[in-house]
């Protein structure tokens, strides 16, 4: 039993710090204002909304590198922001399957809380869809969580325990209850989003290489 465990808590841990490289720090001149994801290695970053706040913040890489953020798309609704910056050849994350979560899955949340760097939290999976309260303005897809989301995390990837992808951390909604975006709205977004940059760039310019 004890070499399970030993195993499952190596698991979880190599997973976290795999998929920590592609963990970044968004900040708007306060040290830990939140973090993002490298959602694309061309320098398309990914982030909650309110962390960005329609500003074009500084971009802090695992790597120590720090690069101004250009904002592609903002949504408010769904608390999503897309930034991009000047880099290539960036460790991209790789997407889970948010639709298959399962009640009692253990997951992670990496990010910055109170800019501490690359901090991670475990917890597991309350429920999930759209029937969960949300903010105020209505009701969105989510998924909760039993852990601690302290300010910095938000913007950050929730893993699974293979260390993909399948939400981005968004706020406290209650002692010891977190939310988190799935995946694939988050690719929706992005989905709608590239298609729109595309059709806005002039004839024959190119769209940014996160596209």
């Amino acid at each position: 039993m004890a070499s399970y465990w030993q195993q499952f808590n190596d698991g979880l841990a190599e997973a976290s710090t795999e998929a920590g490289k592609s963990l970044v720090q968004v900040s708007n001149g306060r040290r830990g204002a939140g973090a993002g994801i490298i959602w694309d290695a061309g320098g398309l970053i990914i982030t909650n909304a309110h962390v960005v706040r329609r500003s074009s913040p500084k971009v802090i890489l695992q790597d120590g590198r720090e690069f101004p953020a250009r904002l592609l798309g903002y949504d408010k609704h769904k608390d999503l922001a897309a930034l991009a910056i000047d880099a290539s050849d960036l460790p991209a994350v790789t997407p889970g399957d948010s639709r298959s979560l399962r009640s009692g899955e253990v997951v992670i949340a990496l990010g910055y809380p109170w800019g501490i760097i690359a901090s991670a939290t475990a917890g597991i999976v309350v429920t999930s869809g759209s029937g969960l309260p949300d903010m105020p303005g209505g009701r969105r897809e989510l998924i909760s969580l039993s852990l601690s989301l302290r300010p910095g995390y938000s913007g950050g990837p929730l893993l699974d325990s293979a260390g993909r992808v399948v939400g981005i951390n968004v706020m406290m909604a209650g002692p010891e209850v977190g939310l988190a975006i799935p995946v694939h709205v988050v690719e929706t977004f992005v989905a709608e989003l590239m298609k729109e940059v595309r059709q806005a760039a002039p004839h024959g310019q190119e769209t940014p290489s996160a596209v």
